[in-house]
């Protein structure tokens, strides 16, 4: 079984509650998530940075990147992979969808 196959969509937030062109931290599912917005997309992954113990929540969001607060490394939020050094191991990234008010993950 793949793992598309074994996820699920979980009804994570309100829309209304998401922030408009940052990051927030939230749990899904059993899981920490980073939630981003840019330019009316919505994006998601892991929240821990793959090179140092940082929640990316805390970081800082310029266009589709964002920063690690704790070394600087860069991940495109759009499919996880580094964009600088330190950093070289992509994060996880999950699809999100908006139904109606509320906000979906796929995990």
């Amino acid at each position: 079984m793949s793992q598309t196959d074994s996820s699920q969509w979980i009804d994570a937030l309100a829309a209304d509650d998401l922030p408009t062109d940052d990051v927030m931290g939230l749990t899904v599912a059993g899981r920490e998530l980073a939630l981003y917005t840019v330019d009316g997309e919505v994006y998601a992954t892991d929240n821990l940075c793959t090179h140092g113990n940082a929640r990316l929540c805390d970081g800082f969001l310029d266009g589709h990147e964002i920063e690690c607060p704790l070394h600087q490394g860069k991940f495109d939020v759009r499919d996880g992979r580094p964009a600088c050094d330190p950093v070289t191991e992509a994060l996880r990234t999950y699809p999100v969808r908006i139904e109606g008010t509320r906000v979906f993950v796929q995990v």
